[in-house]
């Protein structure tokens, strides 16, 4: 007798969490999507699975909580525009909290686009996503009538040179602005926003400097920062980050016009190094274990 068959079929349960979502085709459908040497593949919501390096760029909470907090704020968009997408990380996890929902993406990196390839076959998004590859502040890389609902931007956070790059390519251009700064992400969602879209992203809040050069960002490119939520990464130190909600100017009432809704922090772990009951049902909203 052969060997017997290998049971393929999906898990419905991880540690007593129902996975909800339905089964992506996955290793079923397409074998020939091997995790190659020095690549892995990851749990990224629900059903979802993310391919990555072991020693490259490696997707974050940051990531994550700018995709929920996007489409939190824009639960009818109809169109999602990812903004430097590198593997893939905010574009699909949207993709899974708006079902049907059309995605471009537009990142420089081939190694990241090869891999971002990879994970949208694997998740069946084919027929969603149009990944493209270039520099977001290339003009050509979008035209001027396309327009989006809901745009996203997760930023390089550093001016290079002004902190240790790190030891793989991969990691430098997430990291450091060699291709753009906040205010070209403002720039160019700004010019590619639908009516009445918004644009998602996350950035440093501290030091201070930094929550400046978003207010900037945003100004210059005539959008106004309508909420944003400061991210304790470990209870009680303070916000390194913030996720945003920003719209166009012309799109707002003018009492809004440079008006920002502070909510209060969204902790990730309490001091004992717990997760935060609060994280833990965000959590559940991108379909991950809590």
């Amino acid at each position: 007798m052969g060997n017997p068959k290998k049971d393929i079929s999906p898990k419905t349960h991880f540690r007593g969490y129902a996975i909800p979502g339905d089964p992506v085709p996955g290793d079923i459908e397409h074998p020939e999507l091997v995790i190659e040497e020095g690549e892995t593949l990851d749990v990224l919501c629900g059903h979802f699975r993310i391919f990555q390096l072991k020693k490259g760029h490696r997707y974050s909470t940051d990531d994550i909580l700018t995709a929920w907090y996007g489409t939190s704020w824009c639960p009818t968009a109809r169109s999602i525009l990812d903004l430097g997408s590198g593997i893939g990380t905010v574009a699909m996890t949207a993709a899974w909290r708006l079902p049907k929902v059309p995605v471009v993406t537009i990142e420089a990196q081939e190694e990241s686009i090869r891999l971002a390839r990879k994970s949208v076959r694997w998740n069946g998004l084919g027929d969603r996503f149009e990944i493209r590859q270039g520099d977001l502040r290339d003009k050509s890389m979008l035209k001027p009538e396309e327009k989006f609902d809901l745009v996203f931007g997760s930023p390089p956070y550093f001016p290079p040179g002004t902190g240790v790059e790190g030891d793989h390519p991969q990691k430098v251009a997430c990291r450091f602005e060699v291709r753009g700064t906040i205010a070209d992400y403002c720039e160019c969602a700004a010019a590619h926003l639908d009516t009445g879209g918004v644009f998602a992203c996350v950035f440093p809040v501290n030091p201070p400097e930094q929550q400046e050069r978003v207010r900037e960002g945003a100004n210059q490119a005539g959008l106004t920062i309508v909420r944003q939520r400061s991210i304790v990464l470990r209870d009680p130190d303070p916000a390194l980050l913030a996720v945003f909600i920003m719209m166009r100017e012309a799109d707002l009432p003018e009492s809004m016009h440079g008006q920002t809704w502070e909510e209060p922090p969204l902790v990730i772990r309490c001091k004992d190094g717990s997760i935060h009951p609060e994280y833990a049902a965000v959590k559940l909203s991108f379909g991950f274990p809590p």
